[in-house]
């Protein structure tokens, strides 16, 4: 009889969620697979060599589903639908939980959960992808390197494409406009509120404010109460966002985020295996005192997908060993600010 497997992948036919599904199988870590769609889920099982359950997370007895693995890794996005769920069955169950969102609510609804998950023993870390790992480790060295800093600026670049997950969930989150956290408190702003020249590493490029997950994420790590996140883009871009923000309420109508969501699901196909080996991102971030000290780092990494693979295996590994922290944390919090420097192909410089 086959040992009953320690973990589960949950989302694992999503484009993020088979190359995770990919590299767990190599590293030898034996997943269960699990997902929504049954023929998609049996069609990698049988490509993986793998078993798998088939269920939706709005399914009554989702408890049931998890009960008796030591780890649930939620890939199913948009997660503002998949992961409250989860989190809940799995603190229910006594499942320790990691996601790959970069959405603010849900890093927020984890941590309001954090003191029931600590009486039960229960782990949540969202937010070990690409979102928040780098930026969340690069915070926390910031910190560490500037006792007292009162601000925190975050920017980042990514040469790779776009899977259909991360677009619908760009979609959805595009009319609530942008996010930022002020004297501790989160404060939504108009798109695009911000914009600054951002000094990577390869060279000075334009960046406007993004609700990127740090602006959650990077509060618990560092204790920072002033935190604005970027996205480099080119200038172009910029101004037709803060030109063209109104628009965005259109997304609102439901039929109009339909169509949107059926055009991404015809034409969204993610990045090629070559896009993902030859891309890279860069990190800028820079806290400040309030007065005259500041610090800054660059950071360098895989392009965002390829990274999202390694630090979700990666983290998925250290809860396996035994690494647990029960509650809330961060990545940093959980496995320390030198995960990202763990992974090939990242460097870190002040």
């Amino acid at each position: 009889m086959e040992k009953r497997p320690r973990w589960m992948i949950y989302g694992s036919t999503g484009y993020t969620g088979q190359l995770i599904a990919q590299e767990a199988v190599q590293r030898g870590l034996e997943p269960m697979l699990s997902g929504r769609r049954a023929a998609a889920v049996e069609a990698l099982a049988a490509r993986l060599g793998r078993p798998y359950r088939v269920f939706a997370v709005d399914a009554p007895g989702l408890e049931d589903q998890v009960r008796g693995f030591e780890l649930v890794l939620n890939c199913a996005g948009p997660f503002s639908a998949t992961a409250v769920p989860l989190v809940e069955a799995c603190i229910r169950a006594g499942v320790h939980y990691l996601d790959i969102t970069g959405e603010i609510d849900v890093i927020e609804a984890a941590a309001a959960r954090g003191s029931t998950a600590r009486q039960a023993g229960v782990m949540l870390v969202p937010a070990v992808g690409f979102d928040v790992v780098p930026s969340d480790c690069l915070a926390k060295s910031l910190a560490d390197k500037l006792p007292g800093a009162t601000h925190l600026w975050l920017a980042f670049t990514d040469t790779s494409g776009v899977s259909p997950g991360t677009a619908k969930t760009v979609l959805e989150n595009v009319p609530r406009g942008g996010c930022v956290r002020l004297d501790g408190q989160l404060v939504h702003v108009p798109p695009a509120w911000k914009m600054r020249e951002i000094p990577f590493r390869s060279g000075s490029r334009w960046a406007m404010t993004v609700p990127w997950g740090d602006v959650a994420s990077a509060y618990y790590s560092t204790g920072i109460k002033n935190i604005e996140t970027y996205l480099a883009v080119p200038l172009k871009q910029i101004n037709r966002v803060r030109r063209w923000g109104w628009a965005a309420s259109a997304l609102k109508v439901g039929f109009v985020r339909t169509l949107a969501v059926r055009y991404i699901e015809r034409h969204v196909q993610g990045p090629s295996a070559a896009e993902l080996e030859r891309g890279r991102a860069s990190f800028w971030g820079q806290v400040s005192d309030g007065g005259s000290r500041r610090v800054s780092a660059t950071l360098e990494t895989p392009s965002g997908y390829e990274l999202t693979k390694l630090t979700a295996v990666a983290c998925a590994e250290r809860v396996l060993a035994g690494q647990v922290r029960p509650g809330f944390a961060t990545p940093s919090q959980a496995f320390g600010k030198d995960l990202i420097l763990t992974i090939p192909r990242t460097e870190l410089t002040f």
